[in-house]
């Protein structure tokens, strides 16, 4: 080794030692006769000195040389610091150096190496090799490697194997559109990166391997956001002769284990919430239940007053930002304008104020007597002090509007904190969602999810009624993970492809291979998928997954780092027999 030490090891117990340390200048501090540098690698930094009159004059002219970034090696002894800085792990010692070699000059980096950089997340992602020197960086990848070997321990400990399934599969048309590679050994033929190891883990279940788990590269060719990527790690895990109890259990165990492990932080057992429940109390499948804010619906209360707004709607909805009585009617106006935003689509909002005096003040005041009023404060359960949004129009569209003004006003009242965790498990999804442009029943979660079994006499005469053996799990308003008990035999998996629209012959040639593996003896068997990248995410506190990836894509799906996707030369397009238009 170039070095006998780390820059974060050294401690005032090895004063007086001979040390060799190596990494990149962090900065230089010349104060004419002295001069300090701080050595930066990935465990710390490390000051190093220098003394005229004390350090040889060539010495001293080399140090003073050196810019940013150059890697170094410097040997010298460990000495106590004079002004000691209780920041740093090393800030006791300084080292002072006898020696100095330049193991390799860097230009003049593009932005700030440091915790607070100058550069932007552009300039960051195009030299993400400068950036993964920075400290936040490299603490968010040891977050990630912490998490990756936490959930290997923990599933290991419970016999479960992993196993490696194949990234060239079979296109599939269901779910979000795939990436497709073409096959030059055979012409107008091509393969499917995964969009999830779905099959090949139920055809583990089928070849006896109860238990199987895998940390794994799934792909997508979707619209990105901040918690999406065209590449993404999923914690993938099946289990066989097992019911839904069993699944919740096993990974609410794996959740508490990451949760104490990784951060210290004991998770209490988590709640269970219906799906319809969910929908009704927050409007979101994903609740955030950090805080309350729950809906309180209000048709009964308020039509036939006269207010054609309400009358007119099929819902009407609000919720009580407790103590916000005192938003200004400016802050008012915004909550209006967010909610009138094209993305949420509300056509307005009401609100009404509960005074010291437990009196009610509304925006439709004419409209409603104070008797009236009260009413609304005894259905929200109101304090001195509290505010009422309300809502209306129609259900779906309005319970989605008023989830998003509570999550806003949520974020205003300072109740989302980041370092506050409420995990809960959404159950009883619908088995299927009808899409009005294809005309046809979609599965809400994949086609393979098991309905449940007192509802499969629903099959025929009310399939958007059958609900779903599925779960997610949710913290803080984000699903990190999502599971179905699957369909074990091939006469209820043929019935579900029917219903979804395929003809026995498309499912046969889409399917066939696991149908007929349901033929050989396939036990009952479930499982679940973690979003890794978002679970690091929310361990670090951050909004974007970006943050936890080491070369992630941009908004755009590009690598502005190595420049992809780029455009190959016409000897491959000719040789895979690929002509662009």
């Amino acid at each position: 080794m170039l070095r006998t030490h780390t820059c974060g090891e050294l401690r005032l117990e090895v004063a007086g030692e001979e040390v060799v340390l190596t990494g990149w200048v962090q900065r230089l501090r010349d104060k004419g006769g002295m001069l300090w540098i701080d050595l930066r690698d990935r465990y710390g930094i490390t000051q190093l000195s220098f003394e005229e009159g004390v350090t040889s004059p060539e010495l001293f002219e080399q140090a003073r040389s050196l810019g940013r970034e150059f890697v170094i090696q410097a040997t010298g002894q460990v000495i106590e610091r004079f002004s000691k800085n209780d920041k740093i792990p090393t800030g006791a010692i300084e080292v002072k150096v006898t020696k100095l070699e330049v193991l390799n000059p860097a230009k003049l980096p593009p932005f700030l190496i440091e915790d607070e950089t100058d550069g932007g997340d552009d300039l960051r992602m195009k030299y993400r090799y400068l950036d993964l020197r920075r400290t936040p960086v490299r603490r968010n990848l040891e977050l990630r490697h912490r998490m990756m070997r936490e959930t290997r321990n923990y599933l290991d400990s419970l016999n479960f194997i992993e196993v490696e399934t194949p990234v060239l599969i079979k296109s599939t048309p269901e779910g979000a559109r795939d990436f497709v590679v073409p096959s030059r050994m055979n012409p107008g033929e091509f393969y499917a990166l995964p969009q999830s190891p779905q099959t090949f883990k139920q055809l583990l279940m089928v070849s006896g391997f109860d238990r199987y788990f895998q940390i794994v590269k799934c792909f997508r060719d979707e619209d990105l956001r901040a918690d999406r990527q065209p590449e993404f790690t999923q914690i993938d895990c099946e289990m066989a002769f097992i019911t839904q109890e069993d699944i919740l259990s096993t990974f609410e165990g794996f959740i508490r284990h990451l949760f104490k492990a990784v951060k210290g932080v004991e998770i209490a057992e988590l709640p269970r919430m219906y799906y319809a429940d969910a929908m009704r109390l927050y409007g979101s499948d994903k609740p955030d239940t950090r805080f309350g804010m729950q809906f309180v619906e209000l048709n009964e209360l308020v039509k036939n007053k006269g207010f054609k707004v309400f009358d007119d709607a099929e819902l009407v909805v609000g919720i009580n930002a407790k103590g916000a009585a005192s938003y200004t009617r400016k802050q008012l106006d915004e909550l209006t304008n967010f909610v009138k935003r094209p993305q949420i689509g509300a056509t307005g909002l009401v609100y009404a104020r509960v005074g010291e005096d437990s009196s009610v003040k509304s925006s439709v005041d004419k409209f409603y007597s104070p008797e009236d009023l009260q009413a609304w404060a005894a259905a929200f359960e109101a304090e001195p002090g509290d505010l009422f949004l309300i809502l209306a129009g129609t259900k779906d569209k309005t319970r989605k509007a008023l989830n998003e003004l509570r999550l806003e006003v949520g974020e205003q009242l300072g109740l989302r904190d980041k370092n506050v965790f409420s995990p809960l498990w959404v159950l009883d999804f619908p088995l299927l969602e009808w899409d009005e442009e294809t005309n046809r029943y979609h599965a809400m979660h994949h086609p393979f999810t098991s309905p449940k079994p007192e509802d499969l006499h629903l099959i025929d005469s009310d399939p958007g009624a059958i609900r779903a053996n599925a779960y997610d799990m949710v913290i803080n308003g984000v699903e990190v993970g999502g599971g179905s008990i699957r369909i074990h035999d091939r006469g209820v998996q043929e019935q579900m492809f029917s219903l979804l629209g395929f003809t026995k012959e498309e499912a046969i040639a889409q399917f066939g291979f696991l149908m007929n593996a349901f033929e050989y003896g396939a036990p009952p068997h479930g499982g679940i998928a973690f979003g890794f990248d978002r679970l690091c995410s929310l361990f670090g506190g951050a909004d974007s997954i970006r943050d936890f990836i080491a070369f992630p894509k941009n908004n755009s799906g590009r690598d502005v780092m190595i420049d992809a996707p780029a455009p190959i030369a016409n000897a491959q397009l000719d040789e895979l027999q690929i002509k662009l238009k």
